[in-house]
């Protein structure tokens, strides 16, 4: 009886000895998970306001939660004065990560940067993009995965990380599209005129925009022809769309030049440059699942 007497106070001895270091290990544990679950649940809801899929985010919130709960385990042995057992468990999870990082250097970089572009918002869904050479519209916006839909029906999943660091272009931010064409006249005619009567009838169209102005402007003198370039502007969140107003613009110019008597050069009034794509017109495909994409 003695004996359990006297092994009970050692281990109340101890308790009592090693009491502030625990209790200040146990805190420093708990307020590393308090911080990682709630950096991951506002990193979930900043990334929640576009189309993020719940599995990502979910994933993300474990990956962040995970992290922090590490960081406290390690702060709470030192705290306890297990240096030896803290230092081995950040040689073994080191070495963990790097094999990791070597086997999934792809996944981890895309995730990283579909965290940024979850921040940054340089597009949402609905714009029209450009990047790496693919244009089209934006369907869903991923971790991993960037999923948009071209003009003539493709999906292109495009991924994170090379939108991260690939110069992007956004056609629709401010719903101002901007189109232009070229057109020549004989040397005979007047340029001021043409100018003029050019200027008037893009005006003149509904669906052209007056603030940013409409412009026409000489672009080049060839050897049988003075080519002019009519710059117009159109909110394209208003229908229809910029090839129906550019078409309208041109055939308005067409019909009044003619109808005044101008010479016009079958070579370049075919000339038409369009500025920005258009927009895909198609069918709303299924959503497909998580693939196919690139890690």
């Amino acid at each position: 009886m003695d004996g359990i007497t006297t092994a009970l106070q050692n281990a109340f001895g101890e308790i009592a000895q090693y009491g502030p270091e625990l209790i200040a290990a146990f805190v420093t544990f708990l307020v590393c998970i308090g911080v990682g679950r709630a950096l991951g649940e506002g990193l979930s809801r900043v990334l929640s306001r576009g189309s993020q899929r719940n599995s990502s985010l979910r994933l993300l919130n474990r990956l962040v939660r995970g992290g922090f709960g590490l960081i406290g385990l390690v702060l709470g042995l030192q705290i306890l004065g297990l240096t030896a057992v803290a230092t081995s468990l950040l040689a073994t999870g080191g070495l963990v990560a790097v094999i990791l990082g070597f086997a999934f250097r792809e996944i981890g970089e895309n995730l990283l940067a579909g965290v940024f572009l979850g921040v940054s918002r340089s597009f949402e869904v609905g714009d029209l993009i450009e990047c790496s050479g693919h244009v089209g519209e934006v369907r869903d916006i991923e971790l991993r995965q960037v999923w948009i839909r071209s003009a003539d029906g493709r999906d292109i999943f495009i991924p994170s990380a090379q939108i991260f660091r690939s110069p992007l272009v956004n056609y629709t931010r401010d719903s101002l599209r901007r189109a232009e064409f070229v057109i020549g006249i004989d040397y005979a005619d007047s340029v001021a005129d043409a100018r003029e009567l050019l200027l008037a009838e893009t005006l003149g169209v509904e669906q052209v925009l007056r603030e940013p102005p409409t412009a026409v402007r000489v672009s080049e003198f060839t050897p049988q022809y003075c080519e002019l370039k009519v710059f117009f502007w159109v909110n394209t969140d208003v229908r229809p769309g910029l090839a129906e107003v550019r078409s309208l613009v041109m055939t308005a110019c067409l019909e009044a030049l003619q109808k005044k008597g101008f010479t016009l050069s079958s070579d370049v009034s075919n000339a038409v440059v369009v500025t920005y794509p258009e927009p895909p017109i198609t069918p709303e495909p299924r959503t497909p699942p998580d693939g196919p994409g690139t890690p």
